[in-house]
């Protein structure tokens, strides 16, 4: 199954004129890993926002914060390439309402849910200076979360022009939330909501969108998205209604000049959806 996973990736990528798209899945109930192009780096737009999620949880877990703790919403941040100052302009924020709070607080679990749900990268930055990249990286290191290589905040342009970037792969995007969905089962009440949360994505135009019309309607998917410049990912766990389980990870890099699309990751993460359902039928007739 692998290698026609390999060619309807390969055709995608092809007809989507695609400089570069990886696929990496995981079926929980099974075991089964996939991959194509699995351990390419990629810029991880978005989709680190999951790694810092991940790490608010860690930090509760280590008893550093509680879900509950207010923060002090403020708009300007350190650049990790010189430590000059920057801010998170409203205008290109996907999400206005931590904007509205700049000079209150919020709680962590309100920064949070506006992160993931709405991609609030004020939101994202808050979280990350409160935790710290270093200790986000150890929580990483810690887990075995290798492929995620978190380095600063997002709309960092100094850091940017610098070669200073967040990075994943596709197989580390899978083995983050596999992770998630681990700690999630064994400790509810301290994880479990990082699974709502992802839960309530309102950009549901890839991995939801790559799902059958008839499974879609009884589907969970806990993903996150991202898209930037010549970049469009998405990312997550797929919960079918039979009980079916796994993680996918869908990344794509348009060509110079080109568009990047949701579009296209659906039609990938129909492919990886195809994959898991192909090795399911083969098991029953053998």
């Amino acid at each position: 199954m692998p290698d026609s996973l390999a060619a309807s990736v390969d055709a995608i990528a092809r007809d989507a004129d695609l400089e570069a798209a990886a696929v990496a899945l995981h079926d929980l109930a099974t075991g089964r890993g996939s991959s194509v192009n699995g351990d390419r780096w990629f810029h991880a737009a978005s989709t680190i926002k999951v790694a810092i999620l991940f790490t608010l949880a860690a930090a509760v877990s280590d008893g550093r914060f509680q879900l509950a703790s207010r923060l002090a919403v403020r708009n300007r941040f350190l650049s990790a390439a010189d430590g000059s100052p920057f801010r998170i302009a409203a205008e290109r924020d996907a999400n206005s309402e931590v904007h509205k709070h700049v000079g209150r607080t919020m709680r962590l679990d309100e920064l949070a849910h506006h992160m993931i749900t709405t991609s609030s990268n004020l939101a994202a930055n808050l979280l990350l200076d409160l935790l710290g990249v270093d200790y986000a990286r150890d929580v990483l290191m810690r887990h075995g979360i290798a492929g995620v290589d978190l380095r600063r905040g997002v709309e960092d342009e100094r850091a940017f022009n610098a070669d200073i970037n967040n990075r994943v792969t596709a197989r580390g995007l899978v083995t983050l939330f596999r992770v998630i969905h681990d700690a999630s089962i064994r400790t509810p009440d301290a994880a479990g909501w990082m699974l709502d949360i992802l839960s309530q994505q309102e950009f549901t135009s890839g991995i939801p969108a790559g799902l059958p019309d008839d499974e879609r309607t009884g589907a969970r998917v806990a993903h996150k998205t991202g898209e930037i410049s010549n970049m469009a990912h998405d990312a997550g766990l797929v919960f079918l209604g039979d009980g079916t389980i796994y993680a996918v990870a869908v990344l794509t890099e348009t060509r110079a000049g080109g568009t990047p699309r949701q579009k296209t990751v659906a039609r990938l993460a129909r492919a990886a959806y195809d994959d898991v359902r192909a090795v399911e039928a083969e098991a029953r007739q053998s």
